[in-house]
Order: C-alpha cells, then structure tokens, then sequence
C-alpha cells in the first residue's frame, strides 16, 4: 500500500529538522518534500548533516502532498499553509498562527492583525489529550506551543475537577532550543552558559493559550494565570512547576488527600499513550529525544496548595512529536506510530 505523501515547509528550523528526524523511519508516510527558501536547492545533508539518509533536496516551495507540516514564524505561516488549504491539503501548523480563538489576540499578543480569521474558529487546537475527536476530522490543526502544551496537561485534571482555585502560578524554565536557530546576543553561547534568566515578565506569548484551553474546562471565569518563563543553559526540554491553592472540601486533608490527588491524574490520564503520572519528580532528561510528557502532582500539606511538575521535550512532545502525533490521529492511523522512541539518557 503507497504511503501517504508528506511535506514540511521551513525545514531549515529546530521544529523542521526535528520533524524530518522523526518521520524519516515513520512506516505509514513519505516525506515527500522539504523547503527552506534560504537553502532552496542545496541538498537536505548538505544544509544539515545529519539528516544526509534522507535523499531529498532543499525546496524554495511546497510541492504536492496530502498533508504538509509548516514550521515557519508567526504570521509567516498563515500567509504560507492559506494556499495549500484551498488546495485540499490538511495542515499541521507549528507556529501559533491558528492556536486563538480571538482574532483580536494576534494583534495584542503577536503584533499583527490575522490573515484569516474566518478560519480560527475551524482550527482545531492540537493537544490530543483534549482534543482527540476533533483533531481526527481536521482540515486545520494548531499545534500547541511548547511552554503551554506541558502547562496545561499539568493542571487539566485538577481545573477540570474544580479542586483548585483559579489563581494559578505557571514557573517554566526552557532549553536554549526553544528560541529557535536565528542568531541573537540572548542566545549566543557566552550569554547563556553558566546563567539562569527570566524573561517576558510583562507577559510571554504563551500565556492567552493556557488561558484559553484551561478555562474551556470550567465554568465560571477564566483563571488568573501568571506565567513567569525563565532560560537556562541546555538545549532541550521544558520543566514547569505550577501552583494554585487547593479548594476546602475538595480533597481529604495529609496523606489520604495526596493519594486522592494522585488517583485524580491517573484517571484523567489513563490510556494516554504520552503522558505518564510518574511517582518522583521528574527530570528533563527524562524526555529528551522522546514524545512523553511527565507529570508528577503533590500538595504541600503546610499551605493547602496544589503542586504540579511537567516535563517534557520542548522539540518533541512540545513541537515536532505532538505535530506527528497529530498527523497520526488525522490520518487514521495508531496514534503512537513513529513516536515510540526511549529517551536519550544521560
């Protein structure tokens, strides 16, 4: 049976790459093509080494495909996948070009005013773990953003089941990977090694996605979100601790609640292919290189909060992985194929 053509366009980029890794050795697509406008015509191994075994060359555009991957910047790939849509192409789209709801947003947030707002609302946001129905008869797919896809797995069980209030602390250190190849001082290895920084304290770009997809899971008013990023010197990986008072009566007191607490997440995640409810803090290691998310919940007994770690690949499971995931559950295909690598450790 032939393969269902694939093609990503913006190779070039960490999320690009990382998708080209993953669906190389996928055995139900083709990655038919690749592009890159500041590589067109170069081969895939010679702009990048060690994707030498995949014999494609660099495209300055995209070619015909049943589904295409777009890894370009914000407002970038709206403008590149609106034509590929007329086309009947089905679309994973990596940047948060399609992730809000209110067209309203992108102005505040991203600095532009959106291409196609029409098409927001059609858009399904790709978080399998809420959104699995949909996301399998999508023509559109956002794909999450990295700081938010492990944020909100964290505290969806404890907003769906209305055990804390709507106060919530998201602290989140990130891999210097996250910020993407484009040079910059930020980045630039003197700066960030031997360093710890927070940034966006005015408030990140993330931040209306975990408003928005915590609030469809509770009624009332939108929870109050502080989201404080920080980076620090690795490549890869999220960890993001969340915090939030518990709600009196929701939970029993000392070590009954705890377990009470810990049963709350298993049922929310069980039969989760890609989220794991771990029984020790987890660590970023953990995940590298693999499409898992890592959620370790606890309450600190002295205060009645609510205590969640998240952990995941900022370019796995927080981009190309959960993009790959997504493509699987669109194409009808076990949701787990091509992702179920271990984790690269130490």
């Amino acid at each position: 049976m032939a393969r269902t053509k694939v093609g990503i366009i913006n190779v070039t980029g960490y999320a690009g790459l990382e998708l080209a890794r993953l669906l190389h050795p996928h055995p139900e697509v083709e990655l038919a093509w690749v592009t890159g406008r500041s590589a067109a015509g170069q081969k895939l191994g010679e702009a990048l080494p060690h994707l030498a075994d995949i014999e494609l060359t660099i495209q300055a555009e995209p070619g015909p495909a049943e589904l295409a991957f777009s890894a370009l910047p914000h407002k970038s790939s709206a403008e590149a996948i609106l034509p590929l849509l007329e086309e009947g192409i089905r679309v994973v789209d990596l940047s948060a070009d399609f992730r809000l709801k209110d067209p309203s947003a992108y102005e505040t947030w991203y600095d532009f005013a959106h291409p196609a707002p029409a098409l927001l609302e059609k858009a399904v946001y790709g978080l399998p773990e809420l959104h699995r129905p949909q996301i399998g008869s999508a023509r559109l797919v956002a794909n999450p953003g990295c700081y938010p896809a492990g944020a909100i797995l964290a505290l969806a069980p404890a907003v769906r089941e209305g055990i804390i209030a709507p106060d919530i602390i998201v602290d989140s250190k990130s891999g210097v990977s996250g910020a993407g190849r484009t040079l910059s001082l930020a980045t630039h290895f003197s700066e960030v090694n031997e360093n710890t920084l927070a940034y966006a304290l005015e408030g990140h770009r993330h931040l209306p996605e975990m408003v928005q997809e915590l609030a469809g899971l509770r009624t009332g008013p939108p929870p109050q979100i502080t989201f404080l990023p920080h980076l620090v010197p690795m490549t890869r990986g999220i960890l993001s601790s969340c915090y939030a008072p518990l709600v009196a009566g929701k939970l029993a007191g000392g070590e009954k609640g705890q377990q009470e607490l810990k049963q709350l997440y298993r049922d929310f995640f069980k039969g989760e292919p890609f989220v794991r409810v771990v029984e020790q803090p987890p660590q970023t290691k953990q995940t590298w290189g693999n499409n898992l998310c890592l959620i370790y919940p606890t309450i600190d007994l002295r205060t009645d909060r609510l205590v969640v770690i998240g952990c995941l690949d900022n370019l796995v499971k927080g981009a190309a992985g959960q993009a790959i995931q997504n493509m699987n559950l669109m194409l009808g295909l076990p949701e787990t194929t091509g992702l179920e690598a271990i984790a690269v450790y130490p």
